[in-house]
Order: C-alpha cells, then sequence, then structure tokens
C-alpha cells in the first residue's frame, strides 16, 4: 500500500523539470499554461533562473508546485501508471496544494494562481529582515515545547515544522530567535539558521491568513479521487468544509509532517512515493522509519523503474 508526497518550499533549483520539458508535450503545454495564467514568465525562470526570483516565495510556491504536476502527469498519461491506487496523498506546506490538485480537489490553474497569491501574502505579512526560521538538530519535538514553555518569557517563538525524529523547525522575530539560538548552544543543541525571508508557519502570518481565508473561500473545490492527509492535523480530511478551514489554517499553524508519516504507516502505509523536484521527504521519512519504502521521482529514468 502506497502514498503519494509532495515537497514544499525549499527543494527548488533552476533547471528543474527540464528533461521532461524538452521531451513531452504535456509538460511544455502546462509550462505555457502556467506563464498565462499568472502573466508571468514562470517557466524561464525555472529553467534558466536566475535563481535569485526563483527563490522568491512567490514565485517558488508556484514553481515547486508546476513541476510536482507536470511529473505526475506524465507519470500516469505517459507511462500509464495508476498512481491513483494509493491510499492518500499528502505534501509537506505549498505540496499540500500539489496533492489536492493531482488527487482533482482544484484544477490547475487555480491552483498555480492561488499558490502566486499564497506566496506574496506570506512572503509581505511581516516587514523583510524582521522575521525567520530556524532548524533545531537532535532533539525531540517534546524536549523542544518544554524548552519553550520554560522560557516564553525570554523568547517568543513557535514550532514551524515537525519535520522528522530530530529535525524541527522554528519560526519567530530574529530578536527572539537569536536569543533562542543562544540559549540552545549553552545547552549544546545543534540549530542552523534557514536561509528564508519570513516566519512561516506561526502566528505573524495572520495578515497571509485573512488573505487566504478570503481567496479560498472563492475557488471552487470538487471532491478528489483521494483521500488527503492535512498538515495541520496529521489526519485525514473528511469533507471539503474541513479542507478549505484547514488550508487556512495551515498559514499559521505546525506542518505536523513526522506525526502525518507515522499516521500513514499505521493505517497500513508501506511505500511512499515523492513526486517534485528535490528529495528532501524521502530524507525525512527515513528518519522517521527505517522499514518503509521511500522512492522519489525526478527523472524519467525513475519513472520507468517506479514498481506499485
Amino acid at each position: 500500500m502506497f502514498s503519494v508526497i509532495f515537497p514544499g518550499q525549499g527543494s527548488q533549483i533552476v533547471g528543474m523539470g527540464k528533461e521532461f520539458y524538452d521531451k513531452f508535450d504535456i509538460v511544455k503545454n502546462l509550462f505555457k499554461d502556467a506563464d498565462e495564467a499568472l502573466n508571468l514568465p514562470l517557466s524561464r525562470m525555472i529553467l534558466h533562473g536566475p535563481k535569485e526570483k526563483l527563490d522568491l516565495t512567490s514565485n517558488t510556491q508556484p514553481a515547486i508546485f508546476l513541476i510536482s504536476y507536470s511529473i505526475f502527469q506524465v507519470a500516469i498519461k505517459e507511462f500509464n501508471i495508476d498512481l491513483h491506487k494509493a491510499k492518500y496523498f499528502s505534501g509537506h506546506s505549498l505540496g499540500e496544494y500539489s496533492a489536492l490538485a493531482c488527487a482533482g480537489y482544484l484544477n490547475f490553474r487555480d491552483t498555480i494562481k492561488i499558490l502566486k497569491i499564497r506566496g506574496n501574502a506570506m512572503q509581505s505579512s511581516v516587514p523583510k529582515g524582521e522575521g525567520g526560521m530556524l532548524a533545531v538538530l537532535g532533539i525531540t519535538v517534546e524536549n523542544l515545547e518544554n524548552i519553550l514553555r520554560k522560557n516564553q518569557n525570554n523568547f517568543a517563538v513557535e514550532i514551524a515544522n515537525d519535520n522528522s525524529d530530530g529535525q524541527v523547525v522554528l519560526s519567530g522575530n530574529l530578536i527572539d530567535l537569536e536569543k533562542l539560538s543562544l540559549f540552545l548552544r549553552e545547552n549544546k543543541i545543534k540549530d542552523i539558521k534557514l536561509p528564508v525571508s519570513a516566519p512561516f508557519h506561526c502566528s505573524l502570518m495572520n495578515k497571509a491568513t485573512d488573505t487566504m481565508r478570503e481567496e479560498i473561500n472563492k475557488l471552487n473545490f470538487n471532491q478528489g479521487s483521494n483521500s488527503l492527509i492535512s498538515n495541520v492535523t496529521a489526519e485525514e480530511i473528511s469533507n471539503l468544509d474541513e479542507l478549505k478551514d484547514l488550508l487556512i489554517k495551515q498559514i499559521e499553524k505546525r506542518v505536523r509532517w513526522r506525526e502525518s508519516v507515522i499516521n500513514m504507516i499505521q493505517k497500513g502505509v508501506n511505500q511512499f512515493i515523492e513526486i517534485g523536484p528535490g528529495k528532501v521527504l524521502t530524507s525525512l521519512i527515513k528518519r522517521i522509519n527505517k522499514n518503509v519504502e521511500v522512492i522519489s521521482i525526478n527523472s524519467e529514468d525513475e519513472i520507468r523503474n517506479l514498481k506499485i
């Protein structure tokens, strides 16, 4: 039994998807459709850069979705691989939008446009240079929660991503993150400042939540073909009203990726197929459970060798 999973921000590189773009008309058409939908040369940014433009959150989010969706369509339509046999579709942060588009909950154009809006809203929710994110390594989420609780008067920092055993990401304003980083190092706990320009998945994103509430309520959602696992709850989403509510909450709430993976495994999943640029989720799942099979699809050869 397998799940299809989709990566989030940070997986992007200039040139991603070029092999598929060069070979398959379906991908060329999707790139063209994306450019027209956004009125933006996104395809040129993806294929040729510059990296600085591709790395802007408002471009990164639709770009990663475009690559994930393109690879998914190639696997299904060019290689007749029935990925809809998956027990679950799931994605990390923006990857959740890739999941719901590939499962048929949203159409392609609506998804890429809402991700452009989402990226803009998240980027502009906090003035540049005021917020950031910090990865904390080699500590359980429970121990980190305890540290934050005991020191809540010293630094207001929130858990943004519970990614795997030993990798938790925090969000907050830069002053509080620097205080926390000093505290962690004094206690021999390793941390890494992430190269992002905003504190995603925390209460500082409240302006973005307001924007997304308005925009998501305009969208036409369909009942998709596969069950989704929510970032917010780590549980199966039961209906479209809940789906909309959770997508709005997702902006400020913790991404419960570790719990999501554990839940899927407990429900019988023993194979995960990561579709999109990079192998970030593949790496995280290997840390969560070494006994499940994890496959990432980034190339035509990887699709040809896929066995489900």
